[in-house]
């Protein structure tokens, strides 16, 4: 690397860390994990996921499993942010 240089790797990952585009790649990303992070089970039942100004928004209608999300907020948020290696998520909302 000469003096002054950026790698194309690192230039795109600032423009992203910088583009209006990052919430919206971040709630894609949760989605695509959304099995692996939860389990097949809960990914199953669950009909939507949002990401909207740090708030985490799960809809699912199967009212046992709104109880159970409930109760496990703070373990979504820990692993979904390890997950994606930052914190994103700061709420959790059951829907």
């Amino acid at each position: 690397m000469r003096h002054g240089t950026t790698s194309i790797g690192d230039a795109l990952r600032e423009f992203m860390n910088k583009s209006r585009m990052k919430p919206r790649l971040t709630e894609v990303r949760i989605q695509e994990n959304w099995e692996q992070i939860m389990g097949k089970t809960i990914a199953r039942y669950t009909s939507g996921i949002q990401l909207i100004d740090g708030k985490l928004i799960i809809t699912t209608s199967v009212a046992p499993l709104k109880q159970e999300l409930s109760y496990s907020k703070d373990k979504i948020i820990k692993l979904v942010n390890e997950m994606l290696g930052e914190n994103a998520v700061k709420e959790v909302m059951i829907r």
